[in-house]
């Protein structure tokens, strides 16, 4: 009964939100569940047989953790995990609104959640994850973070405080340094990709620099040995197996081997390699993650960039060489000087550039050589002129766009569900 008055007010709260916005409904709600129950979190979370399973890391999380999931309940499994990108702590206790009852009681066996890689720290006190697998540490947010060492830090602590296996990037400096940090104190487990592959791109994974001298690479368990195109080869514990990737680039092959590792660790002696790969196989992106959907009847890829690495490592991997691309930069760019540190020259053209950040966008690409069409502030504009545009000739419509224009992007278009969008 304790719980009851909170759900009943949170629920309330939820229903009133997305009478007035179809498709909302999420952040307010667990923020005020929160602030009136905050003990149900750690309750909650403490709740499940097989404890808690974090993923966190800077880049990564949404895909990692979809694929993580996926396996797990291909397992037989009953997951208990939180939507894409509602990883902090208000996201949690909106998950939990979703899917408890009046009482507050999640059923499940295991909680996988993706947390952000700040927000992962504090809840870490409260509730300690029986496995974590720590992906990554990029130049990211540093109007936030200042310094990627802060990152890494409250990485570290995640680490800590984590009562079994910590699995970790053995091609990130950042990463290496985290395992070293735990001294033996902790069970540690590699994942990565075959040097050669890292070698044979223009920009790695881009790790951030730890200014400090180099740390040998540990010896992996799990490990991509083959990426050509979206088809992949790996290696966990000397098995080897093949898959599809959601996208194109070595960044989501490290995610599918992180995954994949996770769910070894994790299941343990019932883990099957074989119907893990394909569930690899028949997963679609997260939404905007190299999401193919349905616009008006025509293929459209939606690309979210949130970074200067992510946007580099999707250019890089812009092999469509599509005709008819929009670029939409939103608010959440707090800082719009790292747009000039992305090459912008594997972009051939934009044919609309939009965002509340449009005119820094713009600019970037002038510098840069690359021909605009139509620069437009207006974005709900700029998406009916992009969109009214004809069938493009090669390739199929493609919209690049940080978080924010992302979000509005989709509302725009009557996307109200990101988990369910025509595919």
């Amino acid at each position: 009964m304790f719980y009851l008055p909170a759900i009943l007010i949170g629920r309330a709260a939820r229903s009133l939100i997305r009478r007035v916005r179809p498709g909302g409904g999420s952040a307010l709600p667990g923020l005020i569940l929160s602030k009136i129950a905050p003990g149900l979190l750690s309750r909650t979370l403490n709740s499940f047989p097989d404890g808690l399973v974090v993923v966190t890391g800077s880049a990564g999380k949404s895909t990692t953790t979809k694929m993580l999931v996926a396996i797990a309940r291909a397992h037989g499994k009953e997951v208990f995990t939180n939507p894409s990108t509602a990883n902090i702590s208000q996201g949690f206790f909106s998950a939990i609104l979703e899917r408890s009852d009046l009482f507050g009681r999640v059923p499940g066996d295991v909680a996988i959640l993706e947390m952000d890689e700040g927000h992962a720290a504090e809840i870490t006190k409260r509730v300690s994850p029986n496995q974590s697998t720590i992906l990554n540490v990029l130049e990211d947010q540093l109007d936030r973070f200042i310094d990627p060492a802060i990152v890494r830090d409250k990485l570290a602590l995640v680490a800590s405080r984590t009562k079994g296996a910590v699995l970790l990037n053995a091609d990130d400096q950042n990463t290496i340094m985290i395992g070293h940090g735990l001294g033996g104190s902790k069970s540690v487990t590699w994942f990565g990709i075959a040097e050669s592959l890292i070698a044979a791109t223009s920009h790695g994974l881009g790790s951030a620099p730890t200014y400090l001298a180099t740390l040998p690479r540990p010896a992996v368990r799990a490990e991509i040995t083959s990426v050509k195109g979206t088809a992949a080869v790996a290696s966990l514990d000397g098995h080897q197996t093949s898959f599809s990737l959601p996208n194109r680039g070595l960044h989501y092959a490290l995610d599918s081997i992180a995954a994949l590792q996770s769910a070894q660790q994790y299941l343990g002696s019932d883990f099957d390699l074989e119907r893990a790969s394909k569930v690899l196989d028949e997963l679609p992106p997260v939404f905007a993650r190299g999401e193919i959907a349905q616009v008006r009847g025509e293929d459209v890829e939606f690309i979210l960039v949130q970074n200067p690495m992510s946007f580099q490592l999707n250019l890089d991997n812009l092999t469509t060489n599509p005709d008819q691309i929009m670029v939409a930069i939103g608010r959440d760019v707090h800082d719009p000087s790292w747009l000039w540190t992305v090459d912008m020259s594997n972009l051939s053209h934009a044919d609309v550039v939009s965002g509340y950040n449009f005119a820094e966008i713009a600019l970037r690409l002038t510098y840069a050589g690359v021909p605009i069409g139509e620069v437009e502030s207006d974005l709900e504009v700029a998406l009916e002129k992009f969109f009214s545009l004809p069938k493009p000739n090669q390739g199929i419509k493609t919209v690049i766009f940080s978080a924010d224009a992302m979000r509005r992007t989709r509302r725009i278009l009557g996307f109200t569900d990101p988990e369910a969008v025509e595919r």
